[in-house]
């Protein structure tokens, strides 16, 4: 069974737990690294749960299984889906359908308005048949880097 749950600053302890398996298996995946957060302190991790307004942590039969994080709305009116991550365990198992039909839910009852983006690895074919599925397209190249996809979100797909 899979469970949904937002974690707040309070909730620490299992971000960074689940942060940095994220890292360790997919570190092509994310503007960060393993190492940059590896001796981070208590505070670090506290402030990226208030910094960030949406940490979505889904857990699959009682166990971590995947994150999905969200902005707020930027400077061009844009909100970003970042840091979505499955655990190996629970590939294949809905885990990311679920995580992203929570932000997409979580988006419309705060911002109804406003677009949803996000980047995606060109080569991570599952992530982009995943957000496809799910009303995303592909937009163009993130502009920031050339190794990524910027996709956005239509609506039901």
């Amino acid at each position: 069974m899979i469970s949904i749950r937002e974690l707040g600053p309070d909730d620490w302890r299992v971000w960074r737990e689940v942060r940095l398996a994220a890292l360790r298996d997919a570190p092509e995946a994310f503007g960060s690294t393993s190492a940059e957060w590896e001796d981070a302190d208590e505070a670090r991790w506290r402030a990226r749960l208030v910094d960030v307004p949406l940490h979505a942590l889904a857990d699959l039969d009682g166990l971590p299984a995947g994150v999905l994080s969200a902005t707020a709305p930027d400077e061009t009116g844009r909100l970003e889906f970042i840091s979505m991550w499955v655990a190996p365990f629970a590939r294949g198992r809905a885990v990311g359908g679920a995580l992203i039909e929570y932000a997409l839910r979580w988006v419309a009852s705060r911002y109804p308005e406003v677009p949803v983006v996000l980047q995606v690895r060109k080569h991570n074919a599952p992530a982009i048949a995943l957000y496809e599925r799910h009303g995303f397209v592909i937009v163009g190249e993130n502009p920031e880097d050339e190794l990524e996809f910027t996709m956005r979100w239509l609506g039901a797909g």
